[in-house]
């Protein structure tokens, strides 16, 4: 037998497994459009929490940084395309109206790389005050520094109007792809693919790139470079890694996922506020990572769906317990409520997460 038949089978298999991963992956959004649009809207909130998640798993799981302000990320990204992709700022600026009258409009295609860049600025930014600072320190910084973003974006309404404050900023441009802009339903031949359906088949792609552009720096030297300062910062230190650029680098590239996230959420919405961007979501995003398998890319994304679906799932259950109450509990707060039991038991059963690495 030739000795390199069983590494070809079994690299046939994989091919095969991804191939069916593939084919799934494409089904999922056309079949979630059969059970009616809230299914499929379920499924782009999911898409774009896989996308932030997978991003602060590269400053908390790979680098061991704890990010309590990555939302500030996803809030520039956001705002950065509303002020380019609406007439927002034509209305509020003579000058700029003189030369756009139209407005901006600026195509997401060169937005989308800009908010990845301006993201990842704010992550080196938010990183190089804190390079002396571990654990619980490192915690209050970043949770300030987004609770700051918020309130510098919420203030900006007054006195000159750039981002209008709580009132947020509507409309906002819908993707345009070959022509058609992703805000209309698409006739392909017997399928008409509604404007949601069409926006998770985007965040499908972004997806699929984040996870390979994460999984091969988990595996690359500088991946490696980072688990060394999780594990041991002195010792990284020791053996001559240059911790202080491993972190700005782990701040940068995790911020720049937030970047594009924020891009897909401002055009999937059409309508941004800094209400979105509070620390409620903050932690939601680290307790996905944190649930899912820290440092484990498809324990991160198992932990990022179960988190944006149980809120679903308990929607339903919270109408009769309510009725239990005598309606003294409020569903939101009932189902805030048992999320957070559910969480509870979950890391009981499992401290390290539902799907860990073997490394």
């Amino acid at each position: 037998m030739n000795r390199g038949d069983p590494i070809e089978s079994g690299a046939g298999r994989q091919r095969l497994r991804r191939a069916g991963l593939a084919i799934a992956l494409l089904a999922l959004p056309l079949l979630a459009q059969q059970l009616g649009q809230a299914p499929v809207r379920a499924l782009d909130q999911a898409l774009l929490y896989v996308l932030l998640a997978l991003g602060l798993n590269i400053v908390v799981g790979y680098a061991g940084l704890l990010d309590l302000g990555y939302v500030a990320f996803y809030a520039i990204g956001a705002y950065g395309f509303a002020l380019l992709a609406s007439p927002h700022l034509t209305e509020q600026f003579t000058s700029l109206r003189a030369a756009f009258p139209g407005g901006l409009h600026a195509p997401w295609w060169l937005v989308l790389p800009l908010a990845a860049l301006l993201a990842a600025g704010a992550g080196m930014l938010l990183g190089a005050p804190t390079l002396r600072l571990r654990g619980d320190y490192l915690a209050v910084v970043t949770l300030a520094f987004g609770e700051i973003v918020r309130l510098f974006i919420n203030n900006l309404g007054h006195p000159v109007n750039l981002t209008n404050g709580a009132r947020g900023i509507s409309p906002i441009d819908d993707l345009q792809l070959l022509g058609h802009g992703l805000g209309q339903a698409l006739t392909v031949g017997p399928l008409t693919l509604a404007p949601v359906t069409l926006y998770a088949y985007v965040l499908l792609a972004l997806v699929a790139t984040g996870v390979v552009v994460s999984s091969r720096l988990g595996q690359s030297r500088l991946g490696r470079a980072w688990m060394a300062l999780r594990e041991d910062e002195t010792a990284a230190r020791a053996m001559g890694l240059d911790t202080r650029w491993l972190k700005l680098c782990a701040f940068a590239v995790g911020a720049s996922f937030g970047g594009v996230a924020g891009v897909m959420f401002a055009a999937l919405q059409g309508f941004i506020s800094p209400e979105s961007f509070s620390l409620q979501e903050s932690v939601l995003i680290v307790g996905m990572v944190v649930l899912g398998g820290s440092g484990h890319v498809p324990g991160v994304i198992l932990g990022a769906v179960l988190l944006s679906a149980l809120p679903e799932v308990l929607r339903h259950a919270a109408g009769p317990l309510q009725q239990l109450t005598d309606g003294h509990l409020d569903a939101p707060i009932l189902r805030q409520l048992l999320i957070a039991l559910a969480m509870t038991g979950v890391m009981w059963w499992r401290p390290r997460g539902l799907w860990v690495s073997d490394r």
